[in-house]
C-alpha cells in the first residue's frame, strides 16, 4: 500500500515539469497522511492543478467515513470494483510528489525508508477521483492512489508499491478519451527500479504530526 507521502519542492517546479500552469498556492510537505488534501492534475475541460482530499469518497456513498478505508486501489483489480471501475474510464488523476514512505520489517522493528526518483525530480502516482456531496449539501473531490506490484528497489522493503506513471504515460493517463481498460491498465506497471532509490529516515515519520525536513534525516 503507499500510505504517507512527500512534496518538497515548490508550485513552479511542479508547473515547469508536468506543463501546467502555477494556479494553486502549496507549501512543502514532508508526511503527507490519508484524509488530508494533495497536489493533484486532473483534466476535466482542461488540465489543471487542484487539490483532492486523500480517501476516496464514491458519488454514491452515504457517510464520508468510508474515505479512510480507500487510500489506495489495486491496478489487478480495478475493472473488477464497481468503486473504481467507472472513474478508470473517466476520472482518472495525477497524485504529485517527490518521495514516498514505506516501512522495512527488520529485527522486530519497522524501519521507515523514504523512496525517490536518484535525481531527485517530482512524480506522478496514477490515481482516480470523484465527486461527493454531503447530506449538508457540502462538496467534497476526493481520491485514491493505484498500487501495483514492487519494482526491485521496493520488493525488499514492502510487497506493494504506489503506480508511478512513466513520464511519457501521464497524457494518456488524463485522456478521458481513452476507455480502453486494458490499454489504461497496462500503464500501471511497476516503475523501472534503475531510476528509484531507497534509503532510511528518521522514525518521526511515524507520526503524521510530524511534518518537517528533518523527517529526511
Amino acid at each position: 500500500m503507499c500510505g504517507r507521502f512527500a512534496l518538497t519542492v515548490d508550485i513552479e517546479k511542479i508547473a515547469k515539469t508536468f506543463g501546467v500552469a502555477p494556479t494553486i498556492e502549496i507549501t512543502r510537505r514532508y508526511n503527507i497522511a490519508p484524509t488530508q488534501n494533495v497536489v493533484s492534475i486532473v483534466r476535466n475541460g482542461t488540465t489543471h492543478l487542484t487539490e483532492l482530499r486523500w480517501g476516496l469518497i464514491p458519488s454514491w456513498a452515504k457517510d464520508e467515513s468510508i474515505g479512510a478505508r480507500m487510500i489506495n486501489a489495486r491496478a489487478e483489480t480495478l475493472v473488477e470494483k464497481p468503486s473504481f471501475k467507472g472513474l478508470l474510464r473517466s476520472k482518472r488523476c495525477l497524485i504529485i510528489t517527490d518521495g514516498f514512505y514505506e516501512w522495512r520489517q527488520e529485527n522486530g522493528h519497522k524501519t521507515p525508508m523514504y523512496i525517490s526518483m536518484k535525481d531527485s525530480e517530482p512524480f506522478a502516482f496514477a490515481g482516480l477521483w470523484d465527486n461527493w456531496k454531503s447530506p449538508d449539501g457540502q462538496q467534497l473531490r476526493t481520491c485514491t492512489i493505484i498500487t501495483t506490484g514492487p519494482n526491485e528497489v521496493i520488493a525488499p522493503i514492502h510487497n506493494r508499491m504506489p503506480a508511478i506513471l512513466l513520464p511519457e504515460a501521464r497524457d494518456a493517463w488524463l485522456d478521458t478519451t481513452i476507455k480502453d481498460e486494458s490499454l489504461l491498465t497496462h500503464l500501471l506497471a511497476p516503475y523501472p527500479s534503475e531510476a528509484m532509490t531507497a534509503r532510511a529516515v528518521s522514525r518521526l515519520v511515524n507520526d503524521p504530526k510530524h511534518d518537517g525536513p528533518e523527517l529526511l534525516a
